[in-house]
């Protein structure tokens, strides 16, 4: 066998592995140096629709057209059991007045209740005088960071006036005191920030120390866990500045949510890559003494799986720029460049730090020839040990003996899970995500319990009526989802345009209320059209949270239209020009996508009847696509790449075997270690993360336990030849094998 490709000695000869390493470490503290981290450039606030959504054209429509009170709301919920007193209803009022005259940070306007009859102001309260709901507005071009310092300020005139501060006290005081919370998209939008940022360290340290964990228990050296965690640090910060410097320039928007998975995906991705080449490593080490020559080797037996894997995720990655939502295209790039200077990363720092630490990489259990392992015994005065035999792998002797039951079974597990797809309810409310200790939701639920849920969030129906009357009105009012709709307003620029304010009685934030954006535009139209007003479909703009939530539901189903089959075709171009074969690309591709329907039904069964949740978040299933069809294939390239490998030195059943059984250990550690990073989402306190961390993690499992050594091997035995069509196969006799298998 020949030394290893000019490649591999290029970055880990015996002067260059050093050359390797230098280069590392001065790009990372020369990046970090000149350029701003990720984390320095969040946007939590940026716009998810662009201006061609009817959401975002109401909004414009509203913020010219009626000025008065709009901007951002923050919806603040006082709540005393037993009622609010006068002397605090008049606290309340003193507030207003001094946020009126001295506002707080990004704050806008207030609604004036000092300047009310304390009897109007009670007139407000709710039914048994418990609870007061007081507006305040900020700049909906605030940042979450922004809105908090105002909320901050909110809190010290409120402790100024009322001598103690009311949003620290739990809401079910025993003592009947005066609670407050901050509700509304100013609450929510404060407490989401919040939770991924404390996200943020608690996630990276339990990766961590997860990774570190399993990579000891499962190959029982110090040096070798830690050399992928150096790999992926190294390429965390040389990712930071660059994705921190892009977003400095305004080429792209990052925030919090897309900063935690990216941390996950380096070091459950990132750690698979570098285990390819190291077990790779660590096998010829069994047979070649020159610890140079076996690292050359195994350079050049798993570059090409790693490349071609690395290509394969940072293309499906790519593809999210296809998106109109901007959640799905804020996670391309960062994404992508992640994935892309990991793979790098493991192709050429790893290789340098295994070529420092040689054999010691894998202390205290050191992969030594036989010849070695009888000299160090010689020296001890011991007998000479027997030669190391190579265990057969039982998978592999399984499925090339009895491919068809494998494949029946197979299948049969993975579609009864991919069966319970279909039962998926989804839901856009970002709230209900939130732990119920959260204040958003605190707030959000005494509104419910004491009001209408839709005051949380009210629709503003806006028309041009043309100089015409109009039943629009009593039409909004007559609906059975509709629980109050306000006087018309008229517009400030345009007098023919009127704004009614419209409550929901259910949650504004649900499925059920969103679904109801088209049936109450049809109204305004038919309301329009009645009156004889021309091109009634142009007149009409429905503003406020639902409708924009509605909108993201759209945009969502229109991006899943297009980026499921681009991803899907991307990948099969890749497999195509690395296996040039059109069956084997078919059917690895349907395997995924099996796959990924059922990790879909099992990530259902654990969210759904395991943890009680009603509805999963409906960016998850897109977000679990692309990540799952673009890691999943990973174990396939890297164990498909052994077979074919071995096909031309042995009988394809044989290869299967022995494909299998040699993948088999570092795929099995790297799916557990993968899964185990993105299980580690589902110990935060935000459900989205959550729900995508299970059902992820669930994906890899069934890749890593059934599809990677049952369902594809078996496949790939049944087919026989035809696996390698269009290209040619040419049988290996018997014999040749057997003298193949005496020459290693």
């Amino acid at each position: 066998m020949q030394e290893g490709s000019g490649y591999g000695r290029f970055v880990a000869g015996k002067r260059s592995k050093w050359i390797t390493l230098v280069v590392w470490i001065v790009v990372a503290v020369l990046l970090g140096v000149i350029w701003p981290a990720v984390g320095d450039r969040e946007t939590n606030n940026a716009q998810d629709l662009d201006e061609s959504k009817p959401s975002v054209q109401a909004a414009a429509v509203a913020g010219r057209e009626f000025p008065g009170g709009q901007g951002l709301p923050a919806l603040i919920v006082w709540h005393q059991a037993g009622g609010l007193k006068d002397r605090q209803i008049e606290q309340i009022q003193a507030l207003t007045e001094r946020l009126d005259q001295d506002p707080v940070e990004q704050q806008q306007t207030v609604v004036p209740l000092y300047q009310l009859p304390p009897q109007a102001i009670k007139g407000q309260l709710s039914e048994d005088g418990s609870t007061l709901v007081m507006p305040l507005f900020f700049n909906e071009t605030a940042d979450s960071g922004q809105l908090k310092e105002g909320i901050k300020g909110l809190e010290r005139k409120t402790e100024d006036i009322f001598g103690s501060n009311p949003f620290t006290v739990a809401v079910d005081d025993s003592n009947g005191t005066l609670s407050a919370r901050v509700t509304g998209p100013v609450g929510i939008s404060i407490d989401a920030s919040g939770l991924f940022a404390s996200a943020d360290v608690s996630l990276l340290i339990a990766t961590v120390l997860l990774v570190l964990v399993l990579l000891l228990l499962i190959y029982r050296s110090p040096v070798l866990a830690i050399i992928p965690i150096i790999a992926v640090g190294f390429a965390y910060m040389v990712t930071s500045p660059i994705l921190g410097f892009m977003a400095d320039k305004g080429w792209i928007t990052v925030d919090a949510q897309s900063i935690s998975i990216m941390t996950v995906l380096l070091f459950g991705a990132g750690t698979d890559y570098c285990l390819f080449l190291i077990s790779r490593f660590r096998q010829i080490l069994y047979h070649e003494p020159d610890k140079r020559k076996a690292l050359f080797q195994a350079i050049t037996g798993s570059s090409g799986a790693i490349a071609m894997s690395g290509f394969t995720v940072v293309a499906a990655l790519l593809v999210l720029l296809l998106a109109e939502y901007g959640a799905y295209q804020r996670f391309a790039v960062p994404f992508s460049l992640s994935i892309f200077i990991m793979f790098i990363a493991s192709l050429t720092l790893v290789p340098a730090l295994l070529a420092i630490f040689g054999r010691g990489s894998f202390y205290p259990f050191v992969p030594r020839t036989h010849e070695m392992e009888a000299e160090r015994a010689r020296k001890k005065g011991k007998p000479a040990p027997a030669p190391r035999k190579i265990r057969e792998s039982w998978i592999g002797r399984t499925v090339i003996t009895k491919p068809w039951t494998v494949l029946i079974v197979t299948l049969v597990l993975l579609g009864g899970l991919a069966s319970f797809s279909s039962q998926i309810k989804f839901t856009y409310d970002l709230l209900s995500s939130f732990p119920e200790d959260v204040p958003s939701r605190e707030g959000f639920t005494i509104i419910g319990e004491q009001f209408s849920q839709g005051e949380l969030a009210p629709a503003k129906v806006i028309v041009d009526v043309g100089g015409k009357n109009t039943e629009l009105k009593q039409r909004l009012e007559a609906l059975d989802y509709v629980s109050k709709v306000g006087e018309p307003q008229q517009g400030a620029e345009n007098a023919n345009m009127t704004g009614y304010d419209v409550e929901f009685n259910l949650n504004p934030y649900s499925m059920e209320a969103m679904q109801h954006i088209p049936d109450l535009r049809a109204t305004a139209e038919q309301a329009l059209t009645d009156a004889g007003v021309d091109g009634s479909s142009s007149r009409v703009w429905i503003h406020g949270q639902t409708a924009e939530q509605y909108d993201i539901e759209t945009a969502g189903e229109r991006d899943a239209r297009i980026i499921i089959p681009v991803v899907i075709g991307m990948i099969t171009l890749l497999l195509l020009l690395y296996l040039r074969s059109i069956v084997a690309t078919a059917y690895l591709i349907l395997t995924v996508v099996l796959s990924y329907f059922s990790a879909l039904g099992l990530g259902w069964l654990i969210i759904h009847y395991g943890l009680g949740a009603d509805a999963i978040q409906g960016a998850i299933p897109l977000y679990s696509f692309v990540f799952l069809v673009a890691l999943g294939e990973d174990y396939n390239i890297f164990m498909i790449s052994s077979i074919w490998q071995k096909r031309k030195t042995m009988p394809l059943r044989q290869a299967i075997k022995e494909g299998v059984g040699e993948t088999g250990s570092v795929i099995t550690s790297a799916g557990l270690i993968l899964a185990g990073t993105f299980a580690v989402l589902a110990t935060l306190p935000i459900q989205v993360l959550v729900q995508f961390g299970i059902i992820t993690a669930a994906g890899v499992l069934l890749d890593t336990f059934l599809v990677r050594p049952f369902l594809v091997p078996a496949i790939t035995t049944l087919l026989g030849k035809w696996s390698f069509w269009p290209g040619r196969y040419v049988p290996v006799p018997e014999k040749t094998r057997e003298e193949q298998t005496e020459s290693v």
